[in-house]
């Protein structure tokens, strides 16, 4: 069971880290600037004086964090044989953390996009929201977990104690 908790969870964080990136770098600003492509949206942001390499940099590391996280956790959570729950709860942690990622990456290209076209920082594509929700979902998923584990911990404290 750990096992097919710890390959989901990578799977998750690296599905939502790559959606993260492609919001942040493609579509984002895809929605922002309608009838253009990304080249040539691209173009008017280098012409503008953007560092679209520091740009992208910055969203691919705050992309990267998640995956690199959850891999971490895998291997802690397989190593010392932790419990499931446990380790679902930190992949829903990683997920709901997500949530601030999301809204940091939107700023580097973002805030070029806007300079440069007048438009507002906000997300145009809608793509962020979803980030959100998934974050939020995470939150909220995890309460159960954790109460589960407290439950589960409190109930082997005191088959102990009463041993």
């Amino acid at each position: 069971m750990r096992l097919v908790i710890a390959a989901t969870g990578i799977i998750a964080v690296a599905m939502y880290s790559a959606l993260l990136a492609a919001q942040a770098l493609v579509l984002d600003p895809l929605a922002a600037v309608p009838g253009l492509s990304l080249d040539e949206i691209y173009a008017d942001l280098r012409e503008a004086g953007a560092n679209l390499t520091l740009d992208s940099v910055l969203v691919t590391i705050i992309a990267a964090i998640g995956p690199l996280l959850a891999i971490v956790a895998a291997v802690i959570g397989l190593w010392k044989r932790l419990p499931p729950l446990t380790m679902l709860a930190f992949f829903l942690v990683i997920l709901a953390l997500g949530g601030g990622a999301a809204f940091y990456s939107g700023f580097a290209v973002g805030m070029d996009v806007a300079d440069t076209y007048m438009t507002t920082g906000g997300d145009h594509s809608g793509w962020d929201g979803v980030l959100y929700i998934i974050s939020l979902g995470a939150l909220i998923a995890l309460i159960p977990v954790l109460v589960i584990q407290c439950q589960r911990s409190k109930a082997a404290w005191a088959s102990a104690a009463g041993d």
